[in-house]
């Protein structure tokens, strides 16, 4: 009787793993590129766009965001990468929010690895042109058009 017990309790331990499993394995990926203007005088704001590529389509993008600590200067930033983690386009939409300090002058390169409320994760790099000096947190919007 204590056997059967035992069964029982690793069959349903091993059906919640498969359950576990199969829903991990059906997160996808995508590609990204995004275009962002920043610019501030100790709180900062950006906007710009991009396209998230997509099982063959394509999806257009728009971003906001603020910052707050130091910044100063105006800058544009072209970023391209890997999203990963979601499971439909509307999941790579949300807030991303970051910490960080830099500087440009002239053209630099950048990378960052943001994620949002529902575990889109991207993972970007690219150029950054302008003057920028900055030293905050940023919070990222991004939703679809």
């Amino acid at each position: 009787m204590r056997s059967l017990g035992y069964r029982i309790i690793l069959t349903v331990l091993l059906a919640i793993s498969a359950v576990s499993i199969s829903f991990a394995a059906r997160a996808d990926s995508g590609t990204i590129r995004i275009s962002v203007l920043k610019g501030g005088w100790f709180i900062g704001a950006s906007g710009g766009s991009g396209v998230l590529y997509f099982h063959g389509r394509q999806y257009r993008l728009s971003i906001g965001g603020l910052d707050a600590g130091f910044v100063f200067g105006a800058s544009q930033t072209y970023l391209s990468g890997r999203v990963s983690n979601i499971y439909q386009p509307s999941d790579v939409a949300g807030v991303y929010g970051a910490g960080g300090a830099g500087a440009a002058l002239g053209t630099g390169v950048r990378a960052i690895v943001l994620t949002n409320q529902k575990g889109a994760v991207l993972e970007l790099s690219g150029r950054q042109t302008g003057l920028m000096v900055n030293a905050d947190l940023s919070g990222l919007a991004i939703s679809l058009r």
